[in-house]
């Protein structure tokens, strides 16, 4: 979900019209660094590693349909927090020679009191300086705000980590998903039940946006969305009574024991492969 900003690295592929293939750049080794939402949580599938698609997956799919020899990694892990994701992931991804990373945080880091949004902007700078020292295109991402659920209140720190990684995009010359400036996103049918991740159709339409940044034609469309059904009264209440049971309980009580949702889960694609 993104304000479209193209690269001046993203050419359009010489070789579209004479083949027929959509226009746009190509990529041959497509990299996922992050959280949840770069793993793929709210959009489930059995048949996936850690049982996940997601937007990532999404993008991979079209991308490779666009050469013979694509491959796709996926290093993200749920609960990771910037230095966390950079310590592990980026190494590894930059490892595996990308042409295409993605690099995706921050989310975690909102949810905690005392954080230095500086910092976390000025380490994700050294990991896109590192990455696009090493050849490739750089992806980031900024936060938009849940429909509901604990980002909402957040809005101020994320409104400033996002204002900050636009000066990063601008210095560095790389592709921007601007997540904060989509409006759809605040319709809660693009979000799991747990109001912190995308559902499927969420996973959708934020693929569709990372194509359209990376100036990809794909053929994509938005999805239809269910007929909503607003809870009112009684109903409300017993709503939000669940999902404090279900998911904000649960989540106080990793904080208060030191747990994340990612312990014991690793990387659903460490090396790359064909989608």
């Amino acid at each position: 979900m993104t304000e479209v900003q193209h690269p001046e690295s993203a050419v359009p592929d010489p070789l579209a019209e004479m083949t027929g293939r959509p226009t746009g750049p190509t990529y041959r080794r497509f990299v996922a660094i992050g959280d949840s939402w770069t793993e793929g949580l709210g959009d489930p599938d059995p048949e996936r590693p850690n049982g996940l698609r997601g937007w990532a997956d999404r993008v991979a799919e079209v991308l490779a349909t666009r050469c013979d020899d694509f491959g796709y990694a996926n290093l993200a892990i749920r609960g990771r927090r910037v230095g966390e994701i950079l310590e592990e992931q980026l190494a590894p991804a930059l490892a595996l020679a990308p042409d295409l990373i993605s690099i995706q945080a921050g989310g975690n880091d909102f949810l905690r009191a005392g954080i230095d949004i500086d910092a976390l902007v000025e380490a994700i700078d050294g990991a896109v300086a590192a990455s696009v020292g090493a050849g490739a295109e750089v992806v980031l991402f900024t936060h938009g705000a849940a429909a509901a659920g604990p980002f909402r209140a957040l809005r101020g720190r994320i409104a400033i980590f996002n204002e900050l990684l636009r000066e990063v995009v601008d210095a560095r010359g790389v592709v921007l998903v601007d997540n904060w400036r989509v409006r759809e996103a605040r319709d809660p049918r693009y979000w799991d039940a747990d109001r912190v991740h995308l559902s499927p159709l969420g996973h959708h339409r934020a693929a569709m946006h990372v194509l359209d940044a990376l100036g990809i034609e794909h053929r994509l469309e938005p999805p239809l969305l269910p007929d909503a059904t607003p809870l009112t009264g009684r109903d409300r209440v017993l709503a939000e009574l669940d999902w404090v049971r279900r998911f904000a309980a649960p989540w106080v009580r990793r904080r208060l024991t030191g747990r994340s949702l990612g312990d014991d889960i690793a990387p659903k694609r460490p090396t790359l492969s064909a989608i």
